[in-house]
Order: structure tokens, then sequence, then C-alpha cells
């Protein structure tokens, strides 16, 4: 089944799960070095970069699951869908769940912890998903910076250890023993510690990210 964004038809979408950058509530292990407001404004630029990288993948629909409430920084091709759920297994479950309710269509979820990412990169997603049953992206912390479900199951979720270093190698464990035929992506490094952020920066020397870090304590001292 599919929807229609604009004049073409949508066969598929791509979801950003995210929290509004508010300091003290984003990237606290950015502090320090970081301040508070600091690592919030580091989250915005990521989340700015993130978005308006989605917001130019053509032919899907484009979709926000927020936990908080939407800001300037939010493209106008956006739909947005409030987070469900307490811990991230049970927001990333919803998530799918949510956006698949709304359009029957394939999913290529993201977090916004990985500025550097290109719309290249999720086109390519999005067409492993017309051949594979899942697309996993693995994260160099251990973790995966994406997942695409053909459809959406609650249970390749509900329960994986998050944040932790096995949790990629819990989930493509999931998705493997649940029999899928799963593609694989290129690993990414995500945003999480202030390692990550000079080495994400470095990756995109014009992004809205790189530019947030310019602006920062820790390149003043």
């Amino acid at each position: 089944m599919s929807g229609r964004y604009g004049e073409h038809p949508i066969h598929a979408q791509v979801v950003v799960i995210a929290k509004e950058p508010v300091p003290g509530k984003v990237k606290t292990r950015l502090i320090p070095p970081f301040t508070p407001r600091e690592a919030a404004a580091l989250a915005a630029a990521a989340l700015e970069d993130t978005l308006r990288t989605v917001a130019r993948v053509p032919d899907a629909r484009h979709v926000l699951a927020l936990d908080g409430t939407p800001g300037a920084w939010l493209p106008e091709s956006f739909t947005v869908l409030p987070q469900r759920g307490r811990g991230l297994d049970q927001r990333l479950a919803a998530a799918f769940d949510d956006a698949h309710r709304l359009l029957p269509a394939p999913i290529v979820l993201i977090g916004m912890d990985t500025p550097q990412v290109t719309p290249g990169l999720l086109t390519t997603a999005l067409s492993l998903l017309g051949d594979h049953e899942a697309v996993f992206g693995p994260a160099a912390d251990g973790g995966f910076w994406l997942l695409g479900l053909h459809v959406p199951d609650p249970a390749l979720l509900l329960g994986v250890p998050m944040s932790e270093p096995t949790t990629g190698e819990v989930l493509l464990r999931r998705l493997t023993q649940a029999g899928l035929s799963v593609a694989s992506m290129p690993c990414l490094t995500d945003v999480d510690t202030a390692a990550d952020v000079f080495a994400v920066a470095a990756l995109s020397p014009r992004s809205a990210f790189a530019a947030a870090l310019a602006r920062t304590s820790p390149l003043r001292r």
C-alpha cells in the first residue's frame, strides 16, 4: 500500500526519533567538557542536520517521532508523531508501529546522533528494503544508527538492552533469529561522547553541527 506526498506516490518512509534539544535533558554525557547549554546546542545542530538530510530523500514520507515540542528547526515536509513508551526499546517499537499505522509502507528509522548521514545512505537503505526484510546499520560503539523494517514487529525491539556495547549484536541476533533477510549498511559513529563530537564534526566540516562545535568553550580554551 502506498500514500501520496505532493504529486508523487509514496512507497516508503524515513522516521527520525529524537528529543527536543532542551539544556540539561539532552546529551548529558557531554557535560563536561561542554556546558548544558552547549550540549543542547550541539544536539539541536545534529537534529537540524539530520532533518535537513531526511528532507532531501525523494519519494519517501518524512516522519519525526518526537519527545517534546517542535521548534523552528522542523522542516515543513515532516509529519510529527509523539513518542510513546518508557524505555528506548519501547519508544522505538512504538515509533515503528505508529508510522506504519498511518502509512503501511517499509520504514527506515534513524536517530539524531549521526549528523554526518547523507541522503545517499538513506536512499540506499530504502532501496535495500526492496529486496530484504530488514536493514541494519551498526554504530562504532556497538549500537546501531539505522534500522529498516519492511513490516514492524515490536518483538524485534522490546527487551533489547539499549546504550550498551552489545546493543547492536543483540538486535542483529533478534533479526536473524526471526528468520528475516538482513542487509547491512556501513558502520557510522554516533555522537555520545566528547570524542565523538570532534570526530563527527571533522567528517562534516560544513554542517550545522560543526558550526555549533566551533562556538563551544572547549575550542575557546
